[in-house]
């Protein structure tokens, strides 16, 4: 009799120690080890919760630091090596404490410092859509995002335009773009240009579209994750920007006979507009592009795009509407703002962005992101001047500015 009992108890006690070295390993849902290529995020989404969380990474080199006191963790590194999390929930309930290797290696294909991907195209009105990319009867909005990928993908630097305020597209990269300390980390090409006649003066063509950003939080490879702004200025752009602007763009009537305005207009109440802010025009028609204005491939008779919208920039220097000036921003982090090869006092180039500017849309405060996967630019003016037709932003390319160019 005693010996059954002993031996009950026996298999209660080694039942309890199994239960107990066991259990927090299968409930935790993490691995004691992790190979991750490069600049390719690893989600560490612990099972089991606690009053309170501490992530500790030790690198490479011997650094070590506490880098999160969320439950979940996103490691995410550039530098390749053998680094150690350690892991801890706080509580005196159910204490753990655990101990992780990620090894992060080269990747096998060679990644790319220039743009994979165009996830969406869909441009407002303007006098060059429909012909950058070139819409064809049967395009789709499908074939257009296509055709949008085929001009600024890679080192093809053709172009695409975003057309009047609020057209955009998004883009991005074959890995994740780093945000490392003290540097900036990817460059967008646009077409701005000094004026020859004033050197010296910041003044010429300058179509400012705004930046934004987005890591892949949730990995499913798409953008629908949280936006946040580029903004170097954060209180300046507050001040001098409409924020909360939206704009309606109506379909014109293919049957509407042309109403010509002045010198080279063909067509001055072409493409009617209306805002929030109880104002309204319209896209004109110029004598210079034929082609429809209205994106083609989209069925809506109405386009809504919502954003930041910048102020007017330009001066009718003629006084009579022949020559037009747009002053660049000076304290704007924009796209298609200033021309290719243009440094700020510090002797910094003008299109090279910092992801360390990302700041929350409606807050205006300052985020830190590790790294983003998505890009998205949009015209952020609604101003027309003239024959030069409506301020547009177009978008040569882009490129990570951290891996060399191949």
């Amino acid at each position: 009799m005693k010996a059954r009992i002993g031996f009950y108890i026996l298999l209660f006690l080694t039942f309890v120690s199994c239960e107990t070295d066991f259990a927090p390993l299968v409930s935790l849902g993490l691995d004691d080890a992790y190979i991750a290529p490069r600049m390719k995020a690893v989600f560490l989404r612990p099972g089991l919760e606690g009053e309170a969380y501490q992530w500790t990474l030790t690198a490479p080199d011997g650094h070590q630091s506490v880098v999160s006191n969320q439950k979940d963790y996103t490691f995410l590194e550039s530098e390749l090596g053998t680094y150690h999390l350690n892991f801890k929930i706080l509580d005196e309930t159910t204490p753990v404490n655990e101990d992780i290797t990620v090894f992060v290696v080269e990747e096998q294909r060679k990644y790319s410092p220039y743009i994979s991907t165009v996830y969406e195209y869909r441009p407002a009105p303007g006098q060059f859509i429909n012909d950058m990319p070139r819409y064809v009867i049967g395009d789709t909005k499908e074939s257009m995002r296509r055709k949008a990928e085929e001009s600024i993908r890679g080192n093809v630097r053709r172009g695409v335009s975003l057309g009047g305020f609020g057209g955009y597209i998004i883009f991005g990269f074959d890995h994740t773009v780093m945000n490392i300390k003290d540097k900036r980390d990817f460059y967008i090409e646009g077409n701005a240009f000094n004026s020859g006649a004033h050197p010296g003066l910041e003044v010429g063509s300058s179509e400012s579209g705004i930046i934004l950003v987005a890591f892949d939080d949730n990995q499913n490879g798409i953008p629908d994750d949280t936006w946040y702004e580029i903004d170097w200025y954060p209180d300046v752009t507050k001040e001098i920007a409409y924020m909360d602007y939206e704009i309606k763009y109506y379909r014109p009537n293919p049957d509407k006979y042309p109403d010509p305005g002045q010198g080279s207009i063909s067509d001055k109440t072409y493409i009617k507009w209306t805002d929030n802010r109880g104002k309204e025009g319209y896209v004109m028609k110029n004598v210079f592009h034929n082609q429809a204005y209205y994106p083609q491939w989209i069925s809506d008779d109405e386009m809504v795009f919502r954003g930041t919208r910048l102020p007017n920039n330009a001066s009718d220097v003629s006084g009579n509407g022949t020559y037009y000036l747009q002053f660049m921003f000076p304290r704007g982090a924009y796209v298609d703002n200033y021309p290719d090869g243009a440094v700020d006092s510090e002797g910094n180039q003008r299109n090279h962005f910092d992801i360390s500017w990302a700041v929350g849309i409606e807050t205006r405060e300052r985020v830190h992101l590790k790294g983003i996967d998505f890009i998205k630019v949009y015209t952020a003016q609604n101003q027309y001047l003239g024959w030069l037709g409506e301020t547009s932003t177009e978008l040569f390319c882009a490129e990570d500015l951290h891996i060399g160019r191949q």
